[in-house]
């Protein structure tokens, strides 16, 4: 580890499961270079200090309902709204402590779908730089957004759903990061503050990396004046004991499971921590998976199958007419199961996270994207890097059974995707090598934090 640099750090995560892993992955990685770390979090979805005994914590009270939302845009904007007050007068008082003496603040690090942080970041004359959890790609598609509307595209007709939007190729109209709401124009009001605010501020560090985002890094890298950090892959940096930001517990069960399988032959299905599914769908799901007679791990969180509380729908006797060769678990340690040799193929929802750790892992995927970034990952991962295939059609158990078939075929078309996932995991690891582009953007960013004071 580096010697103690004498700076602290203050970093803001959005409160919800796949923003708060990015944000104290990065925690962890700055203060391996040496800073001081003080992670200030909502009072909802907080994380548990005592897996962190090296960070400090510092709550607000962010004035919150306690339950998981619902709502995803309302959420957001109300979050921005009411954690003003609460997170300045928590700031103000941090860099009135002793430590702050000791040891000044160099700057915040705000998720930056907080985009409330960078007025009170000017008001208190702090630097600011944002992390964004997203890929890049589906960044330069949010930036489109006003493209989108001058278009006609929003709000989306069937019609024009298969169109190639030209200027963001290989996108279609219904792969861009659009949201199904009533209120279009909150979601835009959401869309330009968070994109006036990343702009607003000193950088943006990206858990992404050149190799695999070139292109929409030159592009973002015209439309921005401040730098651009791509650092990732995140949890590559890490030893694979650190510490879990996991808000569920994780069923460690499917590891032993995995054990008893041969190598590439297990499908790993898990949607993330938000999406929600119709119980049609979670049935014809579950035979699609069963006929296709491949073994299965599949994490059905509670809360994934919109009215039911777990796993009554399923039809009675399945599991067992299956003989073992399936097994559900609430939640896994996601990135242990991706680097098992016995996983195959991972059906995922295309959330960030997880479509870089399977990429990292060299694991090819099925794509089922619910909503915003996660149709554009989906749509990368099947046609430009070509690690996996998505489900396009209506989710029924013969396209199921098909979609896995295919993948999982070890000659053909599933060859072909395995090969270029194999490449593509061996690209993640050598950008972290010295004098590679992620390790390289990393000691830059150490250098610009370091030039604040």
């Amino acid at each position: 580890m580096s010697g103690r640099k004498g700076r602290r750090l203050l970093l803001i995560p959005l409160p919800v499961q796949g923003h708060i892993n990015p944000m104290l992955q990065l925690a962890e990685i700055l203060h391996s270079k040496g800073f001081s770390i003080t992670i200030i979090h909502a009072t909802f979805n907080s994380p548990d200090p005592s897996n962190y005994p090296h960070f400090t914590f510092s709550f607000f009270q962010d004035g919150l309902s306690q339950t998981q939302p619902s709502d995803l845009l309302n959420f957001l904007v109300e979050f921005n709204v009411k954690s003003v007050d609460p997170f300045k007068d928590c700031v103000t008082k941090l860099l009135r402590t002793h430590e702050a003496e000791e040891e000044p603040v160099a700057c915040l690090i705000s998720d930056a779908i907080c985009y409330f942080t960078q007025a009170v970041a000017d008001n208190l004359q702090l630097p600011r730089i944002v992390l964004r959890t997203s890929s890049i790609s589906s960044y330069v598609a949010f930036l489109a957004y006003p493209l989108f509307r001058q278009r006609g595209y929003i709000p989306t007709q069937a019609c024009i759903l298969e169109e190639e939007v030209e200027e963001l190729a290989p996108l279609r109209v219904k792969d861009l990061p659009l949201i199904k709401t009533e209120e279009p124009e909150k979601y835009y009001e959401l869309l330009s503050n968070l994109l006036k605010e990343t702009k607003g501020s000193l950088g943006v560090i990206w858990n992404s990396f050149e190799g695999l985002e070139s292109p929409a890094l030159k592009k973002l890298s015209k439309e921005f004046s401040i730098p651009m950090f791509p650092i990732g892959p995140f949890h590559k940096y890490l030893s694979s004991s650190s510490s879990s930001s996991s808000l569920i517990s994780q069923d460690q069960s499917c590891i032993t499971w995995l054990d008893t399988h041969t190598p590439n032959s297990v499908v790993y299905v898990s949607f993330g921590s938000l999406a929600a599914i119709t119980e049609t769908e979670f049935v014809e799901i579950g035979w699609g998976l069963g006929n296709s007679k491949h073994p299965f791990l599949w994490v059905v969180r509670p809360g994934l199958i919109k009215g039911s509380e777990w796993l009554e729908t399923l039809p009675s006797g399945f599991m067992e007419n299956l003989e073992g060769r399936g097994l559900i678990v609430k939640w896994a340690p996601q990135q242990e199961v991706l680097a098992h040799s016995a996983v195959g193929a991972f059906w995922s929802h295309n959330g960030w996270n997880s479509t870089l750790e399977s990429i990292c892992e060299g694991v090819p995927m099925i794509c089922m994207p619910l909503f915003t970034d996660q149709k554009v990952n989906a749509r990368y991962v099947s046609h430009v890097w070509k690690v996996g295939l998505q489900l396009e059609k209506k989710v029924e158990r013969g396209e199921v059974e098909r979609i896995i078939r295919r993948l999982m075929d070890a000659k053909a078309q599933g060859k072909e995707i395995r090969d270029r996932a194999f490449k593509l995991k061996e690209e993640a690891k050598v950008c972290l090598l010295q004098g590679a582009s992620s390790y390289s953007s990393l000691q830059a960013l150490v250098t610009y934090i370091l030039s604040f004071h």
